[in-house]
């Protein structure tokens, strides 16, 4: 279950994740409160901060791709990592000092979506030459659940920090959070690291990517599957604050604990996908049934009456959300060829994310003119419907074996 951690390049890499990624977590719920008091508690305002913070994504992650396969990933990860911490100083000085401005947040979630579309693909496609292929499936299962324990962590503490010296200090406090993630970094040691021949700049290697993806029918369908679930019904970063504040009235607290309660299911879902790994390459049958469990599930939360029950309800979505996720993750890594693995995950993170400028102020208007419930109510049906059609496609092409239950008798031999 933790056979990556005996790697000591990734458990220098893990820890300083864990206090990164609590630093990140309180930052994002700060960041949210901080939208919802300058705009007066507006959706849509929350929707814009996080379409401008996701925007990036579409112009640059497919060429952080080639960028991954083409320099040395642990240094540039020194570079990004230390202009995530720039925008997070940044956004802190401003609060703290009072003059903060909606424009101001607008305009750092645009920079820090931009550093984020470089930095994700090459994170992503680092921790095979961390741990190898043999170890890669556990490695991306423990990645998820050191991100969902920050997340179970994180928002419940920014939720009491908020309340008790406000949401500033909570931005200066995930600034200092980076520097566990350099020091990890630096303390690696590269002649362990499981690197492949680096790709020579040459022009077209972003189409070469693009083709080497579309000649793949399995890959294609499992982006798509990827797409429509992240943008439509990922959309948590904009529902449980509204569902918190407008629906049942609670303060950042109350918001906290709801994002909490989702990690905890998260967390859950990480550690069974950790458990799962022993058992080799991850299934594309566990693909859909969680792409098809997590629609259901959305959809009960967003029919609950109320918050302690929204909250409880929100655990098994959280199972089933980091099934889907990490079982796609593993399986686009080791589906593909190591010198186009950085690219093919750069176009992984931008379907995975790029559908979030649509999403956000889509699902931002729903809770506006709707209600704050209707956001997860038509994002787990859409993610039921990309379910059955990928399936369908799946077992049709022959990449998809399901279960058939076998009714009636047994036909008697012929004496």
């Amino acid at each position: 279950m933790f056979g990556s951690l005996r790697v000591r390049n990734y458990r220098l890499y893990a820890s300083g994740q864990v206090v990164s990624l609590v630093g990140l977590w309180m930052q994002r719920v700060a960041q949210d409160w901080l939208v919802l008091e300058l705009s007066d508690g507006s959706p849509v305002a929350l929707g814009i901060a996080a379409a401008l913070q996701f925007a990036p994504t579409l112009l640059l992650s497919l060429w952080a791709g080639v960028l991954a396969d083409r320099m040395d990933k642990r240094k540039l990860l020194l570079v990004l990592e230390t202009g995530l911490g720039l925008c997070a100083l940044t956004l802190g000085l401003l609060d703290v000092t009072g003059v903060v401005e909606l424009w101001h947040v607008y305009l750092l979630c645009l920079l820090l979506g931009a550093v984020s579309a470089v930095e994700t693909p090459v994170r992503q496609s680092f921790v095979v030459e961390m741990v190898g292929r043999d170890q890669l499936t556990n490695a991306v299962a423990l990645n998820s659940m050191t991100f969902n324990l920050a997340r179970m962590v994180g928002p419940a503490v920014a939720g009491v920090l908020i309340i008790v010296v406000g949401t500033g200090w909570v931005f200066l406090l995930n600034a200092i959070s980076f520097l566990g993630v350099l020091a990890g970094l630096l303390l690696m040691r590269a002649s362990e690291l499981h690197r492949g021949d680096p790709v020579p700049r040459e022009k077209g290697q972003l189409r070469e990517g693009l083709r080497y993806v579309r000649k793949r029918a399995d890959l294609v369908i499992l982006l798509f599957l990827v797409f429509f679930i992240s943008t439509f019904g990922l959309n948590f970063y904009v529902t449980l604050a509204v569902l918190a504040r407008n629906t049942f009235g609670g303060d950042a607290s109350a918001y906290g604990l709801l994002s909490t309660t989702l990690a905890v299911g998260t967390l859950a879902g990480a550690t069974l996908a950790a458990r799962r790994s022993a058992r080799g390459k991850p299934r594309l049958r566990l693909l859909i049934f969680g792409a098809l469990a997590f629609g259901v599930l959305e959809i009960v939360v967003g029919l609950m009456p109320t918050m302690l029950l929204s909250g409880l309800a929100l655990i098994p979505v959280g199972i089933a959300m980091m099934t889907f996720t990490t079982t796609a993750n593993a399986t686009v890594q080791l589906a593909v060829s190591p010198d186009m693995r950085g690219r093919v995950m750069g176009l992984y993170m931008l379907v995975f994310l790029g559908g979030n400028p649509v999403g956000g102020p889509v699902m931002g208007w729903l809770a506006e003119h709707f209600t704050a419930r209707s956001p997860l109510i038509v994002g787990g049906a859409v993610s039921i419907v990309a379910a059955v059609v990928g399936g369908i496609v799946l077992a049709r092409r022959g990449g998809l074996k399901l279960p058939v239950p076998r009714f009636g008798l047994r036909r008697r031999a012929r004496v």
